[in-house]
């Protein structure tokens, strides 16, 4: 059986729509950087930033979807702690990380709102992008554990894997910790992970 053909959507229609997509999400970066990641409505934050809930609505479909672009997004922008991959331990990539995260308070609090949110198990889009984005960072992480376990700059008797998810989870829970008390030295802890993973001439 032939399907009948369906109608080319005009081009210029199709770049508009792209276009007025980051438009709004650009914005909604904006927001929630202010604003963190506190649960509320698609129509609250729609109001927030400048457009119809019908908008928001058919460019992101949920609240979930929304926090997921709009983290995602923001995390692809590099930052000015940039760096080559190799060139520092994995505990000081994370510290680096979480020195500009700290500039923004707003998207740490949106990082762990999207986590809590995946853990809950009721919202797909939000537990696929986090496993993901765990997974990807992990295999990153250890590759570099292993690059500079063969340069002998950290301990050749730590197992790979288990060093890059421990730097994560230590990463993570001390942002948790520092949204709660800003006077956790969440820097310190990572140099002292560092010192603890590498090799005592390094």
């Amino acid at each position: 059986m032939t399907l009948p053909e369906q109608p080319a959507r005009p081009r210029g229609s199709y770049a508009k729509g792209v276009a007025r997509r980051q438009e709004i999400l650009d914005r909604a970066i904006e927001v929630f950087a202010q604003r963190g990641g506190t649960r509320t409505s698609l129509r609250a934050i729609a109001q927030e930033v400048g457009v119809t809930h019908a908008a928001l609505t058919h460019y992101f479909g949920s609240l979930e979807e929304l926090l997921v672009a709009v983290y995602d997004e923001s995390s692809r922008r590099p930052g000015d702690n940039e760096y080559t991959p190799g060139e520092v331990t994995p505990a000081e990539m994370m510290r680096r990380s979480a020195e500009e995260n700290r500039a923004i308070p707003g998207m740490v609090q949106l990082y762990s709102t999207l986590n809590a949110t995946a853990i809950d198990g009721n919202h797909p889009a939000a537990q696929a992008y986090v496993t993901e984005r765990f997974a990807d960072l992990r295999a990153r992480l250890a590759a570099q554990v292993r690059e500079q376990q063969a340069s002998g700059t950290l301990r050749a008797d730590v197992d790979a894997d288990l060093a890059a998810a421990l730097v994560i989870a230590a990463s993570d829970g001390l942002q948790i910790q520092w949204l709660l008390d800003p006077e956790v030295d969440h820097a310190a802890a990572l140099r002292l992970l560092d010192r603890l993973l590498s090799t005592p001439e390094s």
